[in-house]
């Protein structure tokens, strides 16, 4: 009896670990790391990259990573996945998605989209990198449509080295 109520309780603190390590990213960004489990940027589950559900980092409903309003990953306005000037997926200045430099999507140093360590968008494990982007397959559709070929091809030899 006493084992399965220890089992109850270690159960209970995983779910809230678990729960917990789902709200990492700020709102208006989603994990787009390449770990599959809770919290990660393949995850389908609340709190995951490709979580459907509200607030999801695949949701296409308000707030969704693939909503195209005001907060969505697929906006074009400010803040949005898909907005060119500063903050936004499309920029390519400080602060934005197609930078080459620290914190940018095309930054391959720590924290950087294409960094593969600890805190980077090629990582599989669940240290989180946020980003207000689509999910990677969307996001490289648009670099595509809106003539970012080159950038689109080296996110995509990044995914491919990472087993994407």
């Amino acid at each position: 009896m006493a084992t399965r109520r220890i089992t109850t309780v270690l159960t209970a603190l995983c779910l809230a670990l678990c729960s917990a390590m789902a709200t990492a990213c700020p709102e208006g960004t989603w994990p787009r790391n390449q770990y599959d489990g809770p919290g990660g940027g393949l995850y389908a589950g609340p709190g995951g990259g490709m979580y459907t559900g509200p607030r999801g980092g695949a949701s296409t409903g308000p707030g969704g990573g693939l909503y195209d309003g005001p907060g969505g990953g697929l906006y074009a306005g400010p803040g949005g996945g898909l907005y060119d000037g500063p903050g936004g997926g499309l920029y390519a200045g400080p602060g934005g998605g197609l930078y080459n430099g620290p914190g940018g999507l095309l930054y391959d140093g720590p924290g950087g989209g294409l960094y593969g360590g600890p805190g980077g968008g090629m990582h599989d494990g669940p240290t989180p990198f946020c980003s207000n982007i689509p999910p990677w397959p969307v996001f490289l559709e648009h670099l595509s449509e809106h003539g970012y070929d080159k950038e689109a091809d080296i996110i995509r030899a990044a995914l491919a080295r990472a087993g994407q």
